[in-house]
């Protein structure tokens, strides 16, 4: 059992258990947290499961563990590990099941006091138009070669289909299309599954949320962004549905066949992994990258079908519709990058899961429009609290591997939560306050309680005092859509 005596104080935010803690640790496991937040990270397996971690074969740097951190399958949700190529490790666990999870920012030319009379019309349209829950199909049903196309072009194949723009392109991470997907390495159970489900957000934390802009921090940045108080803007929080889902449990059960003859030790099967040079760990990347250019394709249609809504809804009114893409960025997902480690520029795979790419000002990988203040970092909090624009920093690369943290992370297990509140009770709390809820499922509202996260302000406190990312803009919620 690991306890606060087990760590070591780096910093006013940052915590290490140092390699000497257990004979089989490669690297150290560093926690960005406050004194409470790590207290609570502390009562789960989560700081547990990043010690496990330190010992994944060609490890590099420290294990990591961002703010809202809890605890995973293997991996914490909230952890970054990278390995070095060619010869270290990739595991599906450390990357998760929700193969790029992810959110995308849009932004409108309204302001919430000419959007309040047609609220509630609004989130009706949106809830009809973006199909949420379990299972849930959408409009969209691809063929097996439209599927092809979906796997190995992402959003292009959205632009290619006239529901994508190409500034929506532009401002996605990776263009939204990872160059090394291999089609061919999803399973027919994973196309499947996803089959009819382009285009839908799916249940649990997964969500469409229309926000106000309360404030703005970073002036320079903001304006980068397009973004103003007062204004509103549109969140959007999804992934791979049930094709990443089937490519993750696909390797996961290939990996744990096949370990053995890796010659791999690991204290925890679920961290089940294979050399990045391996036909298996090939394999798995070409699967998992596939996987990712579904969820930026799925995040692109939801995004063509929630400017619909704005247009049945405000055109009649006279009002301006468009939505305008700030930023989609991936949190759970594996990234071939460049950094430097131990004073060396090295090739490694960064696995984040639960945690955002947030690089600094003047990465090449940054867009033109945002260079000269850094990526942009989506930091959902939960419905009825504040959400979070950031832009990355130097510290990001220096210490992070140009990760920050991605939600406020939860403080309450789903099954905890549901028994502390009903969610026909929160729908009606939330409504008072003034905040529109669609919801196909009470018990699914129920798990996604406020009270169930982190305080998602400590959260940015944490990220922003070490120089990872700053705070650029507050979002607050008006009508939230759910599963």
């Amino acid at each position: 059992m690991i306890t606060l005596k087990n760590l070591e104080r780096i910093s006013p935010y940052v915590w290490e258990i140092p390699k000497s803690y257990r004979a089989d640790m490669r690297v150290p496991a560093r926690v960005y947290a406050s004194k409470t937040l790590l207290e609570k990270a502390l009562t789960d397996k989560s700081i547990e499961q990043l010690v496990n971690a330190a010992t994944l074969p060609g490890i590099v740097g420290y294990a990591i563990a961002m703010p809202d951190v809890h605890q995973g399958y293997g991996f914490p949700v909230g952890g970054v590990a990278a390995t070095r190529l060619p010869d270290g490790v990739i595991s599906p666990g450390s990357i998760g099941y929700d193969i790029n999870c992810g959110v995308r920012l849009l932004a409108s030319d309204l302001y919430a006091d000419e959007v309040e009379p047609h609220l509630d019309d609004l989130a009706a349209a949106l809830y009809h138009n973006c199909p949420s829950g379990l299972g849930k199909g959408g409009r969209y049903r691809l063929d097996d070669g439209e599927m092809d196309s979906v796997l190995a072009q992402g959003a292009h194949w959205c632009l290619k289909r006239g529901l994508a723009t190409q500034h929506d392109v532009i401002h996605t991470e990776e263009g939204g299309r990872l160059q090394k997907a291999a089609p061919g390495k999803v399973s027919r159970r994973a196309r499947d599954r996803g089959r009819d489900q382009i285009g839908t957000l799916g249940s649990g934390n997964h969500f469409l949320e229309v926000d106000r802009v309360a404030e703005t921090y970073d002036e320079a940045a903001a304006d980068a962004f397009g973004l103003r108080p007062g204004q509103v803007v549109l969140l959007i929080h999804c992934g791979s549905r049930g094709l990443g889902h089937q490519v993750c449990t696909d390797y996961v059960r290939d990996f744990q066949q096949a370990l053995a003859r890796f010659r791999i030790q690991l204290p925890d099967r679920e961290l089940v992994c294979a050399p990045l040079n391996s036909p298996e760990g090939e394999a798995y990347v070409g699967a998992m990258q596939a996987a990712a250019n579904f969820a930026f394709a799925n995040r692109q249609v939801l995004a063509h079908l929630a400017r619909e809504a704005f247009e049945q809804i405000l055109a009649p009114a006279g009002l301006p519709f468009q939505l305008r893409q700030v930023y989609d960025v991936a949190h759970n997902i594996g990234k071939f990058e460049q950094h430097v480690v131990d004073g060396k520029r090295m090739q490694v795979c960064v696995h984040r899961k639960g945690a955002t790419r947030a690089f600094p000002p003047g990465h090449d990988d940054v867009p033109a429009g945002y260079r000269s203040v850094g990526q942009p970092v989506l930091v959902p909090g939960s419905m009825g609290t504040a959400s979070y624009v950031l832009a990355g920093m130097p510290g990001a690369m220096e210490q992070t591997f140009g990760s920050a943290c991605h939600g406020a992370g939860r403080n309450l297990s789903r099954t905890a939560a549901k028994k502390q509140v009903r969610g026909e009770t929160l729908q009606q709390d939330l409504t008072r306050r003034g905040i529109r809820i669609r919801a196909g499922s009470m018990s699914g509202l129920a798990e996604e309680a406020p009270f169930a996260y982190k305080e998602v302000e400590e959260v940015i406190a944490v990220v922003q005092g070490a120089g990872i990312a700053r705070a650029v803009a507050r979002l607050e919620p008006l009508a939230v859509i759910k599963g």
